[in-house]
């Protein structure tokens, strides 16, 4: 028999149950945001806490924390306690979760009278209460004030909704119909993914599908450490600063991590392995600055992958290979009561210091840094509700012979779409967007140049509250070997006399009245090598195109002007 094609039919059938089970979340949810975004996460697991497939869509993020969450619900929940038909769910940050606002659901799959799969979906329902409406909280200074917390308990069984639990969340939310079609849309998912696990054992046999997926894990397993052996071995530091907390402006806070690649006969299925050591990151604040386990080991796992074939499929097999280590008490794993909502600074941080400690490791396939996705939610100042949550991102950083994409971000945290479409914000929210562009000379300049960032203009109909989430937006994105740093962006307020107002980058609830407008402008990223040795070609066409403006060009890749054009003579 052919193992790898076996392990590949085996992978797309689960692939595809996780894929279906996602698509079922958007298209039954409620929150705009997920049914305009596409941002639904699906998974499936073993009763041991294996991750052994995920949608196509489903961050890494995301699949992290189901992975990590399951044995907690589990520690609480006996297996032997659970019946056809239960559905379970959390949001601990601390036993694997990822803010308050993002629900993990899970569905046992039975096998002879016992559980042996979980099905799980992930979303970040539309509201569970906080200091500001949709779940961002960047001035929290604990937990508490982020919202709601659920420790693993039953939602739902064959009969229906708890209806203790199903009174909990109403009661804690502003827009409790939303987040109960939010929850129904997860159950549903599970349950299809379930009825999918079900065929499979039915042709495979209960022990065939599991040997079966033992063997795919292992040739996962294989595949990643044979990739990793490609790696030139040795240690590797690098270090990056997050802006501030939102609490004291003009303090940075640092990530910092030791990456080491091992060659030698590290482990039993083959010869690579890597060690990501986050020794030396600073210690958890009383901020929303700090991240959980969950999500730091998801951006170290991402960060690896980056520089490993794309193709190899993501599960436990290749976890195996990728030894993550994370001080407890840290920005990285914050213990209770510190706030865990803005996850995303600390893990794109993460990100971005192994991305520079493994283009030192192989510059032939380095990155320059990337301006980061900037969150923000809009919401109504009263009842009835309304919320927009968004991201804009930032250009990504350029790399050995291609320019950064722009305004794409280094795409790790969000769903299919990740950004709604403007028609359908406009049809369920008192708002206009007026514009969206990229921003010239925003790109870092070098031989090859950075992404470009994009500036996003939303003028208001009614009046509504602001709440920003960014990084990146004081300290810009490096450039490396020579290329320079991406032009910073930020969130402003226009008011209604035209002036702007530079808001900071994490901001709660500020008030805009009817007609006022705020403006979403991304970093754009690095560039790599020195502006000089541009290709004149390149940057006439950039100049044509209006990626880089004349003057961008005057003053950041130090040529002359003649007729509005760069002139090398």
């Amino acid at each position: 028999m052919n193992d790898a094609l076996t392990a590949e039919v085996l992978r797309n059938a689960l692939v595809v149950a996780a894929e279906e089970a996602g698509i079922v979340v958007v298209r039954s949810a409620y929150s705009t945001f997920i049914v305009e975004g596409s941002d639904a996460s699906a998974a499936i697991l073993d009763a041991g806490g294996r991750l052994i497939a995920h949608s196509m869509a489903t961050t890494l993020m995301n699949s992290m924390a189901l992975k990590v969450a399951l044995p907690e619900l589990v520690k609480d929940i006996p297996l032997a306690t659970m019946r056809p038909g239960d559905v379970y769910v959390l949001n601990d940050a601390y036993r694997g979760g990822v803010h308050t606002n993002d629900l993990l659901v899970y569905r046992p799959v039975f096998t002879m009278g016992t559980p042996a799969y979980f099905a799980a979906t992930m979303i970040h329902v539309s509201d569970l209460g906080g200091l500001s409406a949709g779940g961002m909280a960047p001035l929290a200074t604990d937990v508490y004030l982020e919202g709601l917390q659920l420790p693993p308990v039953r939602l739902a069984t064959a009969d229906g909704l708890e209806p203790a639990v199903e009174a909990i969340l109403r009661a804690n939310s502003r827009t409790p119909d939303k987040v109960m079609g939010d929850v129904r849309a997860l159950i549903a998912g599970t349950a299809v993914a379930a009825t999918r696990i079900d065929a499979l054992v039915r042709e495979y046999g209960e022990t065939g599908l599991r040997a079966g997926i033992d063997a795919y894990l292992d040739y996962t397993e294989t595949r990643t450490r044979a990739a990793l052996a490609t790696l030139p071995p040795g240690r590797h530091q690098a270090s990056y600063s997050i802006d501030d907390d939102g609490m004291n402006p003009d303090k940075p806070h640092h990530i910092r991590v030791s990456i080491t690649l091992d060659t030698g006969q590290g482990g039993p299925a083959g010869a690579g392995r890597v060690v990501v050591d986050f020794a030396g990151t600073d210690p958890q604040v009383p901020a929303a600055i700090n991240a959980s386990a969950s999500q730091s080991l998801a951006a170290a796992v991402f960060a690896v992958r980056c520089f490993l074939d794309p193709t190899i499929p993501m599960n436990d097999g290749c976890l195996r290979a990728i030894d993550v280590r994370l001080p407890p008490g840290s920005l990285l794993d914050a213990r209770s009561p510190y706030p865990c909502g803005g996850r995303y600074v600390p893990i794109y941080a993460a990100i971005e210091a192994v991305f520079q400690a493994l283009s030192d490791a192989v510059p032939e396939r380095a990155i320059a840094a990337s301006g980061i996705l900037q969150p923000f939610s809009i919401a109504s100042v009263a009842a009835p509700y309304w919320i927009h949550l968004a991201y804009d991102f930032g250009g990504v950083g350029a790399r050995p012979g291609l320019d950064g994409p722009d305004a794409t971000g280094v795409h790790f945290g969000v769903g299919r779409n990740s950004v709604p479409q403007v028609e359908p914000v406009e049809g369920r929210c008192p708002l206009v967007v007026e514009s969206i562009e990229t921003i010239p000379d925003s790109g870092g300049p070098g031989r090859h140049r950075g992404g470009l960032g994009s500036r996003t203009v939303y003028r208001f109909l009614a009046d509504c509250h602001v709440t920003t989430r960014g990084d990146r937006l004081r300290l810009a994105p490096p450039g490396r070997d020579g290329g320079l740093p991406g032009r910073l962006g930020g969130f402003f307020k226009r008011r209604l006399d035209g002036s702007i107002e530079r808001l900071a980058s994490k901001v709660n609830n500020v008030r805009f009245a009817t007609g006022e407008a705020f403006i979403v402008e991304t970093t754009g990223g690095g560039g790599i090598g020195p502006p000089r040795e541009r290709d004149p070609a390149l940057l006439e066409a950039d100049v044509e195109a209006g990626y880089v403006t004349p003057q961008g060009a005057a003053e950041g890749y130090g040529l002359p002007l003649r007729s509005g054009r760069p002139d090398r003579r």
